[in-house]
């Protein structure tokens, strides 16, 4: 029996999460995500896979992030048929995320065509439509936590709770082989996903089998440890953020990823309210994925967290009109929105509206992805460019790293030697390379055997077992460096904004043209 498995996304990085699980009996992929953060690592989201869709048997589903699922009408749409197993929550998430997912697709394209045209560009396509997403629905086949699943012959699933989102779980997968003296053998392999911290306002805490072959493990936060709190310090924490915010005398705009974190902080700010811990504030969701989400989150969450999201103080915004209509609002308000890296969706329009007025604040919530705006934000730009306007950067810019879903280093390290024995390797996957590094070393110094570990780069193909069929090699699209890090658009960006400041702040055109002359020399002579 021939068993590979190649890292086609998240490897190096944090977004596209993807493997291609290759045996005698059929392909196998394990999640299909879309990728984020600089405009490099996007575009491949336009490119081919490094595979053949329509050769795919199953697709077995960690979780509904778009991360982790967001391709998959993309694989649909290039020729896939077969099932895409994950736990109900995740189907009906994804009822609504994938078709959000499509539908954002349309109308960013729509958008930047309106500029190429006026630039003498020529049109582009978006990677797949609303009606892409809702016929991929149809192949969504829910699974149970635990039970054992056959996705091919000889070759099964386990789904375990990871703990990281409703529905979100680790996969077990078992191949059947045979030993080298001719007697079966059951190959195991477990892929985390994405291990939660099991302090969440949803989540129990993380499981998963022990003694398996090869482990599987997300490193996002392998380079970090957060503080420990309880759920009245969050709680508090998040009430500091929001009164400062609101005596400062503007709107408090938080990117906020639509699914969870969003359901998050209105449980949150729904006990602050009725606790009095904050003044009447009107809280506007204005994400639709964010809205559907809800519902959903209240289908299966307990009687007293569904009934703190609908409270009275939240108000969801039903369409464009009304988002645009918030505008007009100064001041007092809280605007929830996605999407949760500020890289596109209606939040791109809020922080248009307040980023340049120093009474706003801006509070980051989430992880933001090398060379993503919120990352950008947080990394003090003076000057962002949104819609194609430059825009000054005079809002407060805050993190409160508390709500993550993430496991931070000792969580990931004690998730991971729950699993031991792990007898031959393990994996360090959807981590940037200093995160990974810093975990490879936890993981040492707490005793894990340094020739087990191994740090995989995008499309990197790793043959476990050798028989009748061949894996196919690929060559690497992007390499660690371009898969963590700002690229030259990011710095195109900057350059940009650095130039226009420097010539502002100039006492004489004189010295402004002087400045221009010197630039246009470099670039004529590069």
């Amino acid at each position: 029996m021939t068993v590979s498995v190649t890292f086609c996304g998240a490897a190096g990085g944090v977004t596209g999460s993807c493997y291609l699980l290759h045996t005698d009996a059929g392909d196998v992929v394990v999640d299909c995500g879309m990728f984020q953060g600089s405009k490099t690592v996007r575009e491949l989201n336009y490119g081919a896979f490094p595979f053949k869709a329509a050769d795919i048997r199953a697709v077995l589903l960690t979780h509904a992030h778009i991360d982790h699922s967001g391709l998959l009408p993309k694989l649909v749409k290039a020729g896939f048929t077969g099932p895409i197993y994950a736990t109900e929550p995740t189907c009906d998430l994804l009822t609504y995320m994938l078709p959000d997912s499509g539908y954002i697709q349309e109308s960013e394209v729509e958008r930047l065509n309106r500029r190429n045209v006026r630039r003498g560009r020529p049109e582009v396509t978006p990677i797949y439509t609303r009606e892409d997403a809702e016929k991929t629905l149809k192949q969504l086949n829910p699974v149970d936590y635990h039970d054992l699943q056959e996705v091919l012959p000889g070759l099964r699933a386990r789904y375990w709770d990871a703990g990281h989102l409703l529905g979100s779980a680790s996969i077990e997968i078992e191949v059947d082989d045979e030993a080298a003296d001719g007697e079966p053998h059951t190959l195991r392999m477990l892929f985390s996903g994405d291990i939660g911290t099991g302090e969440a306002v949803f989540n129990e805490a993380p499981e998963g089998p022990k003694d398996i072959d090869y482990l599987f493990v997300e490193s996002t936060y392998g380079d970090r440890n957060r503080e420990d709190v309880s759920d009245g310090e969050r709680r508090e924490m998040l009430a500091r953020e929001v009164r400062d915010a609101i005596q400062a005398g503007g709107n408090l705009v938080i990117p906020s990823f639509a699914v969870a974190r969003t359901q998050e902080l209105l449980v949150d700010l729904a006990t602050l309210f009725n606790r009095g811990k904050l003044p009447r504030s009107d809280v506007f969701v204005d994400s639709p994925l964010a809205q559907r989400a809800t519902e959903v989150f209240a289908k299966h969450l307990p009687a007293d967290d569904a009934r703190a999201l609908a409270h009275p103080n939240f108000h969801m915004v039903p369409d464009v009109a009304s988002s645009m209509q918030l505008a007009r609002v100064k001041s007092g308000a809280i605007i929830i929105s996605a999407s949760g890296m500020c890289d596109a969706g209606r939040i791109r329009y809020h922080l248009k509206n307040n980023l340049w007025r120093p009474e706003c604040t801006v509070l980051i919530v989430g992880f933001q992805a090398a060379g993503s705006m919120g990352r950008v934000l947080q990394g003090g730009a003076k000057h962002v460019r949104i819609h194609g306007d430059e825009i000054d950067v005079r809002a407060r810019i805050r993190t409160l790293d508390i709500y993550s879903g993430h496991a931070d280093q000792a969580m990931l390290l004690s998730w991971t030697k729950e699993r031991m024995p792990v007898s031959r390797r393990i994996f360090l996957t959807h981590g940037e390379d200093g995160a990974r590094a810093a975990f490879r070393e936890a993981m040492i110094h707490n005793g894990i055997e340094e020739t087990k570990i191994a740090l995989p780069m995008l499309d990197d193909t790793v043959v476990f077992k050798r028989g009748q069929t061949k894996p196919t090699k690929i060559k690497p699209r992007l390499s660690g460096a371009e898969m963590s890090r700002d690229d030259w658009h990011n710095r195109y960006a900057h350059s940009v904004t650095e130039l226009s400041e420097k010539l502002r702040a100039m006492d004489s055109n004189e010295k402004r043209e002087a400045l221009l002359e010197k630039v246009l020399q470099d670039i004529a002579s590069a």
